[in-house]
């Protein structure tokens, strides 16, 4: 049975609402301010929450995608809702000058940067995968068990970003065949299953 909401209900979302509206703004704001000025102009900032079904990661991340007039794009993400972002933690996550410059030339850039100089070898061992770079699978986007699929190609094994805690990382990245890049949170087939040929 359906109950309408109350009007206190009705206004907390509207305030929730305008309240996150408001740290899109200042995110947006503080992102175009961090690209060099002579790349700057014509650049779009697209903010963003997505809910993370991983029990392991933020229940809400916040993910700001970077889009250049030549088309080049890149994109990060921070583990908290947009409303904790303050411009200290955005800039900490914030791609380089490097990375931002080959974005606007067209040109894929890592980021963040794999970073597995700090573990060595002998002390830190990693399980091995069923999957390789440049193999193509299929990765769970959607909430259908049956339709919320698409196709890709791994291009990195254990991905982690610089704000996850010291010992989590994401089995796979991948790069979708809509030019999406997501990482699967684990590997299994609810989540990442080779692609199936029609």
């Amino acid at each position: 049975m359906f109950l309408p909401k109350s009007q206190a209900e009705t206004s907390a979302e509207a305030k929730a609402k305008a309240e996150r509206n408001k740290a899109y703004d200042r995110i947006e704001k503080w992102s175009v301010e961090a690209i060099p000025s002579e790349i700057r102009e014509g650049a779009q900032i697209n903010v963003q929450e997505v809910q993370c079904g991983d029990p392991n990661c933020a229940p809400v991340d916040t993910a700001i995608a970077i889009v250049f007039q030549s088309g080049g794009r890149g994109m990060l993400g921070l583990p908290m809702e947009a409303k904790d972002v303050t411009k200290e933690l955005l800039l900490d996550s914030y791609p380089t000058e490097e990375v931002l410059r080959a974005w606007s030339r067209g040109e894929d850039a890592e980021w963040p940067p794999f970073e597995d100089e700090e573990y060595d070898d002998d002390e830190f061992k990693l399980p091995v995968l069923r999957f390789q770079i440049g193999q193509r699978v299929e990765c769970r986007v959607g909430p259908d068990p049956v339709t919320g699929w698409t196709t890709g190609e791994i291009i990195q094994l254990w991905y982690r970003e610089p704000n996850w805690p010291e010992d989590s990382w994401a089995p796979y990245k991948v790069q979708l065949d809509d030019g999406r890049k997501i990482f699967a949170p684990g590997d299994v087939d609810q989540v990442i299953r080779a692609e199936r040929r029609a």
